[in-house]
């Protein structure tokens, strides 16, 4: 039986599924906006566009061709919950803005501590982890080894396309 405050969803990515467990406790803004984009399909077809072996695997954002997927509003930074960002948790992308969380995420690959919360200053504010891989983190670090290079601009892009088949809300 699911848990209502710790909802999964399952990325069928073409290297494998990924479970992810999220934490509507701690961070109930950003599991909310996460699940709007799953129920909307928003993520299938997109790809993990950059992937950076020891540090994350990024997504949610692009298609194949790296064009940017028209999002929602930008949420709250939840990142003051006290979640950290280690091996394995998933969290929300943004720009040097603190309140421009969309829907890209990244999922750590590796302890990754000054991505997490040390204040309220836009330097220290961080980066907010919204749940973790019950699931898969060796569909995870097989991602993390695929080789990368520039498209379309970008910077750290898997060589060959790495895409979220779908993500469904486990019911």
């Amino acid at each position: 039986m699911a848990d209502e405050n710790f909802p999964r969803v399952v990325l069928e990515t073409s290297k494998g599924a990924i479970t992810l467990e999220l934490n509507k406790e701690k961070a109930p803004i950003t599991v909310k906006n996460f699940l709007g984009y799953v129920k909307d399909g928003y993520y299938d077809g997109l790809i993990f566009h950059r992937v950076i072996k020891d540090f994350m695997i990024q997504g949610g954002g692009m298609d194949v061709d790296m064009q940017p997927k028209k999002t929602k509003f930008a949420i709250k930074n939840e990142a003051q919950n006290g979640l950290k960002n280690v091996r394995g948790s998933v969290a929300m992308a943004r720009t040097a803005l603190v309140d421009s969380a969309t829907s890209q995420f990244f999922i750590n690959t590796v302890d990754n501590a000054f991505l997490d919360n040390k204040g309220k200053r836009q330097d220290d504010f961080g980066y907010c982890v919204f749940g973790k891989v019950v699931e898969g983190i060796e569909v995870v670090d097989e991602i993390r080894q695929v080789k990368t290079g520039n498209k379309a601009g970008h910077g750290d892009v898997p060589l060959e396309p790495v895409t979220i088949i779908s993500a469904k809300l486990v019911e």
